[in-house]
């Protein structure tokens, strides 16, 4: 774990200020090691940057519904040497890179939205097509722009294992994008805005500055690439 200066240390009280957590909570991912023990000065401990960076992303790992299991293992891939601004990078990284925000609602508040009552094959197929979230207690999460376009597919008889298919898809080449992604700011990004003294701060601004660019660049090369695709199936077809 990096070293902190002394200055940057804090109480247990004072990180849980800082974090929203209480004394329990910290206590609880420390004994799980989602975070390191304190540092121990004399009889008191003390908490670091560090351990700050590493309660925040426990905190947005569990936002996007990661079981503790899961986040245990995300947490184990971590470097010990990870510093503050490594896990601002990993936080921001996480966060939803669309402007939109799903809207929780019940299945009788959806099918009321819908107009029409939802099957669980139709809940099957408008979540593999990323339209509805199943969550607990029978809520869900919905992109309320994308549910038309999904009652849409419904209509037209879209098959659900082929949605199903697609997201396994979807699912796979976006944790390669997003490890290569990662590993872009980590090694040729964060390591100039460090040389320049900048703060994590800066890190997280310039990772959502750059997102909706990204999600551009995404569809131009998803675009191009199918545009020769195309070319390549008439090429074939016509020899």
């Amino acid at each position: 774990m990096p070293e902190a200066e002394p200055e940057d240390l804090l109480t247990l009280d004072e990180l849980c200020e800082r974090v929203g957590m209480s004394v329990r909570n910290v206590r609880f991912y420390t004994s799980r090691g989602l975070v390191p023990p304190p540092i121990r000065k004399g009889r008191s401990g003390y908490y670091t940057p560090d351990h700050l960076g590493r309660l925040e992303l426990v905190q947005e790992l569990q936002s996007h519904g990661f079981t503790l299991s899961a986040i245990e293992k995300y947490v184990a891939g971590i470097p010990a040497d990870a510093t503050p601004e490594d896990l601002a990078l990993a936080r921001t990284m996480l966060a939803p890179w669309d402007v939109e925000r799903p809207i929780e609602m019940s299945r009788a508040e959806l099918c009321t939205r819908a107009g029409r009552e939802l099957s669980d094959d139709d809940l099957r197929t408008l979540a593999a097509l990323g339209v509805v979230f199943p969550l607990k207690r029978g809520q869900y999460q919905v992109a309320v722009s994308q549910l038309t376009v999904g009652l849409g597919m419904l209509d037209l008889g879209f098959p659900t294992e082929a949605a199903l298919a697609a997201a396994d898809m979807y699912a796979r080449h976006g944790r390669e994008i997003a490890r290569e992604l990662y590993d872009l700011f980590r090694t040729m990004v964060w390591p100039v805005y460090r040389d320049q003294g900048a703060s994590a701060e800066t890190v997280r601004q310039v990772v959502e500055k750059i997102k909706p660019l990204s999600i551009a660049s995404l569809v131009s090369a998803y675009e191009a690439a199918m545009d020769e695709t195309k070319r390549e199936g008439i090429a074939r077809r016509s020899r």
